[in-house]
């Protein structure tokens, strides 16, 4: 473990879309690491690749970042001392770098055209070698001399800068997750450093800004080990001491395939859009690969920084299961405050024309469903009855339980109603309760008839709780308006 003053890390996304569930789960992770060790998280937007960026897709990433609860030390809004955090903002540092690589003999120009690099690939394919630029035979310093090198760039002819890689070197390093990897220096490619637009890649913008924003534990996703070695190999080349590594495990599909828009939803938004409770969703992306314990599963955001270590992360991928999400989402949903559900599903009213409701009142009806709903947004489609008088009556449901002599034996239960002074469950019920004994009838047989009167629908909360809810005079327009 470093000896610095303080851990710093770096969550850096590309601005090409929407947020990934995996990236949120990188984020969390370099965030409950930092938090935990009481350290520094950066953010740093890689936009380098100028051709895959995409529209507001920046505002999109922070936004989702900070409905999860993630929110940042240092980052393109707030600052910080090592500023700019966008690296279209810092490519006057890449060229001074790249060209500091190219004077200590760890990068050489190449002049190759894309015509002669495709023929290249093609001919490796051929004779079954493994694509890798082989700069003993292409257009570059070391095949033209340097002489015909420093012509080529007097005239202005395009060139790239490519990492030197020694064919017999053997690069090492420890992976705080996966333990020690080694690579022969013969299976890593020399890599493009500046492209021939003067563009940095990802892998020199990378190591350079880590190194000088001082990014002591790089954490990120697998699919970076085979670059890890190149990255290696330029702080070597700069002199600078190398961060430590950990490379989160895949997020797998269910049937263990790498975790994919095809199979599902993978965009955070798509999630805040469906209603998931950001408490839930958090708690559920920091176990995918990492659990602190196995006898329980739901942790609150700080507990979650209270417990989190990378020795506890697992190698093997974690599965994206949907269904235990939406358990554990009903299970905040059960535990959550009332005020706190009430200020999520107000603003959604307006979507369903219900018009404006008073927090007391829809306070109750949040309480009146939780247990039976896992999304706090059904409560308005699975309750929309609480929010205004049903329109349609579901046929079956009708049919089965209004016959001809029900009229008749409701309308007796609808007058006692009338008058009750102290509307409640209790007082329903034991009026319903004294009712039907009376007239030698089982409570199923008004019942069903209240619930199709007032829901419309044959399933839904407590009958006599739903009707305390609504009030009498609501209840009793309700039954007026179906007997006519």
């Amino acid at each position: 473990m470093k000896t610095t003053m303080e851990i710093r890390v770096r969550f850096a996304p590309s601005p090409t879309g929407f947020l990934h569930v995996g990236g949120l789960r990188t984020a969390l992770y370099n965030y409950l690491f930092a938090k935990h060790n009481g350290g520094k998280c950066i953010l740093r937007i890689e936009d380098t690749d100028r051709t895959r960026f995409v529209e507001n897709a920046q505002e999109n990433l922070i936004n989702a970042l900070r409905w999860a609860g993630i929110e940042f030390d240092e980052s393109p809004e707030i600052g910080g001392d090592f500023g700019p955090y966008i690296q279209s903002e810092r490519f006057h540092l890449y060229k001074k770098y790249g060209m500091q690589l190219i004077e200590n003999g760890a990068a050489y120009y190449a002049f190759d055209t894309s015509e002669e690099l495709d023929a290249m690939r093609e001919r490796q394919q051929k004779a079954g070698i493994a694509p890798k630029y082989d700069r003993s035979v292409m257009r570059n310093e070391f095949t033209l001399g340097k002489e015909e090198t420093q012509k080529l760039i007097n005239n202005g002819t395009v060139y790239c800068i490519r990492l030197k890689v020694s064919h017999t070197d053997e690069i090492n390093f420890t992976d705080l997750i996966r333990g020690q990897v080694s690579v022969i220096g013969r299976d890593v490619d020399d890599q493009i450093l500046l492209k021939s637009d003067g563009f940095p890649t990802y892998h020199l913008a990378n190591v350079i800004d880590d190194h000088l924003m001082g990014i002591t534990h790089v954490i990120r996703g697998e699919e970076w080990i085979p670059s890890t070695p190149k990255h290696i190999l330029l702080y070597k080349a700069f002199g600078w001491e190398c961060p430590l590594f950990a490379h989160l495990p895949l997020l797998l599909n269910k049937d263990k395939t790498k975790l994919s828009k095809r199979q599902g939803s993978v965009a955070v938004e798509d999630f805040i859009e469906k209603g998931y409770f950001k408490e839930a969703f958090v708690n559920f992306i920091a176990l995918l690969g990492w659990n602190p314990t196995s006898d329980r599963e739901i942790f609150d955001f700080q507990e979650l920084i209270d417990t989190f270590s990378l020795e506890k992360v697992n190698k093997s991928g974690a599965v994206f299961d949907t269904q235990k999400l939406d358990w554990m989402n009903g299970q905040y949903l059960k535990k959550l405050s009332i005020s706190y559900m009430v200020s999520i599903l107000k603003p959604e009213l307006s979507n369903f024309n219900y018009g404006e409701m008073c927090d007391e009142y829809l306070g109750k009806v949040i309480d009146l469903f939780k247990e039976r709903i896992t999304f706090l947004k059904h409560i308005l489609t699975f309750g929309n009855y609480m929010f205004e008088k049903p329109i349609e009556f579901e046929p079956e449901y009708k049919q089965k339980h209004w016959k001809e002599e029900t009229a008749g034996i409701m309308q007796p239960l609808i007058d006692e109603f009338r008058n009750i002074d102290n509307w409640n469950h209790n007082m329903l019920h034991n009026a319903t309760k004294q009712y039907v004994d009376a007239n030698d009838l089982k409570l199923k047989d008004v019942i069903h008839p209240l619930r199709l009167m007032i829901t419309g629908k044959s399933v839904g909360a407590g009958m006599f709780e739903t009707m305390e809810i609504l009030g009498q005079k609501e209840c009793i327009e309700r039954f007026d308006a179906f007997m006519k």
